[in-house]
């Protein structure tokens, strides 16, 4: 972060109490001219003394609904003009100019339904806050723009840091990349039946759908905005009335609907409350399919989350998504490498020979040749149910989400555990008849001559 961070405000310091709460008559809100018109003009003094005059979009959020590619921007939400409809270009990690995020710092003063971090990489950052508290940081103390920003009228204050800057450590855990396993694996599930949907958003608070099948994934992969956070969801339900029959008391319910052919097929959510199930349900009427989620901690999860890489691989976008069981899978399995020996517990059996293992929460496999050095007719020969055992890995595949094991690997080859051959005194004659053929002396293996 830029080592000089201030907040900028219309609030005299000198009118506030002894907890440091504004006490003046100053409004709260923008007054859309000569005051929002200074604010304005502090960052364009501050970015001007940085030598900035391109910023990136971080993390940016809408408000209220948006409906991307269908409808023009939704009135108030301080967009229109600045992107297309469909919001293309207001995205994590999109470049803007500065006029363009003067604009933005515009709309998020008017409280506009938009919000977003404006910021260079260790040089530059504006983040807006409630109450008109502006805070820009730089990496130089920009001396010149303190002073025009007090000719302004505005009151600058010296901070150690923004309130507003990004916690990068507030979420545990490590966030998964939609990379090439990632993918490789949508399109299994896709294959398999088990997926069918796909969920993105790049602006939070709003989402847009794509039906998967196994021939348009690349397509679809190859349209979603950069950084987006994705979502794979089982396929919706073609009995409306099942939907609308397993709603919860209370809670929000995010409804998705995907419409008749005859009217594009297209896929749209919207959240309601229990008080807006009858609009819910006349929203619904007449889809093709549907379904009505509730939040991931009551019990709707999606099988897979990931946030989508910059073109080189990197994962730079500070999203987090809420872990799936498949997501804490991939965290165990990106942990393990192929020799590394670990203990779990042996939890089924199967018909068909293999043997099923957990290893702290992960179900590894170990096929039949793994299980000893010596022949082996059924697992049971070798291992139980509840046994722990001690295993090498042989393999770990990302993209099936697979992990296998050997005990062989851990024991000693034949040849170390069987007794030393003895030499023998003289030599053996060999002869054509069995019977004929003296005693195998003690400590040596007999093979008859031929």
């Amino acid at each position: 972060m830029p080592s000089f961070t201030y907040r900028i405000t219309k609030y005299d310091p000198a009118d506030r109490d002894e907890h440091g709460s504004y006490v003046g008559a100053e409004d709260t809100v923008s007054d859309h001219g000569p005051v929002e018109a200074a604010y304005l003009g502090a960052v364009t003094a501050f970015a001007e003394a940085t030598g900035i005059d391109r910023l990136d979009v971080r993390e940016p959020q809408v408000a209220g609904p948006v409906s991307f590619g269908r409808e023009p921007a939704v009135e108030g939400d301080g967009l229109a003009g600045l992107f297309p409809p469909d919001l293309e270009g207001f995205h994590d990690g999109a470049t803007v100019s500065l006029t363009v995020a003067l604009e933005l710092v515009r709309a998020m003063l008017r409280d506009n339904g938009v919000w977003c971090r404006l910021e260079v990489e260790d040089a530059f950052t504006v983040h807006v806050g409630w109450d008109q508290y502006l805070y820009v940081g730089s990496d130089r103390p920009c001396e010149e723009a303190l002073t025009r920003t007090r000719a302004l009228g505005l009151f600058p204050e010296r901070l150690p840091v923004s309130p507003y800057a990004a916690e990068l450590d507030e979420e545990p855990g490590e966030q998964r990349p939609a990379d090439g396993d990632f993918w490789e694996l949508v399109r299994r599930r896709v294959g398999e039946g088990r997926a069918a949907l796909l969920e993105e958003r790049h602006v939070a608070n709003a989402s847009r759908w794509h039906r998967l099948t196994e021939h348009n994934l690349d397509e679809v992969r190859a349209r979603l905005a950069p950084r987006a956070c994705v979502a794979v969801w089982p396929d919706l339900l073609t009995d409306i009335d099942s939907v609308l029959a397993d709603l919860p008391d209370e809670g929000l319910v995010e409804f998705v609907r995907e419409d008749g052919k005859d009217e594009g097929g297209r896929i749209t959510s919207a959240i309601a409350d229990a008080s807006e199930y009858e609009a819910a349900a006349a929203w619904l009427a007449g889809a093709r399919a549907a379904a009505a989620l509730r939040p991931y901690e009551d019990g709707d999860q999606p099988l897979l989350t990931a946030v989508l890489p910059d073109a080189d691989g990197v994962l730079r976008a500070r999203w987090r998504t809420e872990q799936t069981p498949g997501d804490r899978d991939w965290a165990f399995l990106k942990k393990l490498r192929r020799g590394q020996v670990v203990t779990g517990t042996v939890a089924h059996i199967a018909s068909f020979g293999v043997t099923f293992v957990d290893i702290g929460g992960f179900t590894a496999m170990i096929n039949l040749p793994e299980l000893s050095r010596d022949h082996v007719d059924h697992p049971s020969d070798v291992v139980a149910v509840g046994q722990e055992v001690t295993a090498v890995i042989l393999d770990v595949d990302m993209s099936r989400e697979r992990v296998s094991l050997s005990l062989k690997a851990l024991e000693e080859p034949v040849e170390a555990r069987e007794e030393p051959v003895e030499a023998l005194e003289e030599p053996v004659k060999t002869t054509k008849d069995p019977a004929e053929a003296p005693e195998a002396p003690t400590g040596t293996r007999w093979r008859p001559g031929s």
